[in-house]
């Protein structure tokens, strides 16, 4: 087997194709090999959340999933969700509700709640916190975050329902 495979896929709705290592993950080949570096590594266990992204739709753990597997992907970064502007209402309500401190988690956090907003229904906070449960962070306890989200939920419902 070659060490080195060629992928061509899309990242942040541009087409992206590079020759990249057998074994290196999504979160280095986003930051080393494309200059993405909003994905955070983390823990690379795949239980902090800070390298979060969007694959084909679904969230996933960057730091678990190889460069090489994603030939014909589609992925979207905290880059391509705030440029587009998906996330403007949860940026917003994370800065106007002091929802981020260091700001290492808050990609993570942001990638993963956008998935909330996408909802016909506005989440209790009870779901919200479920939804964010694998997202750490050490700085916020939490209660500002979930706010934030709320607040961006109910939001993105009373703009639906215009």
């Amino acid at each position: 087997m070659s060490e080195f495979l060629d992928i061509s896929l899309t990242v942040n709705g541009e087409a992206v194709a590079r020759r990249v290592p057998a074994r290196q993950n999504l979160v280095d080949f986003l930051r080393e090999e494309l200059g993405l570096t909003g994905t955070r590594a983390g823990c690379e266990h795949g239980v902090c959340g800070a390298c979060t992204v969007r694959l084909d739709g679904a969230i996933v753990r960057a730091c678990l999933v190889f460069a090489a597997q994603l030939d014909g992907a589609a992925v979207e970064t905290i880059e391509g969700l705030s440029d587009s502007g998906e996330i403007a209402p949860l940026q917003e309500e994370f800065h106007a509700l002091n929802a981020l401190q260091c700001g290492f988690c808050t990609a993570g956090m942001l990638v993963t709640a956008a998935e909330l907003l996408r909802r016909d229904e506005v989440p209790d906070r009870a779901e919200i916190r479920e939804h964010l449960s694998g997202n750490y962070c050490r700085c916020t306890g939490y209660h500002a975050i979930l706010d934030a989200v709320a607040a961006a939920c109910r939001a993105a419902a009373a703009k639906r329902a215009r």
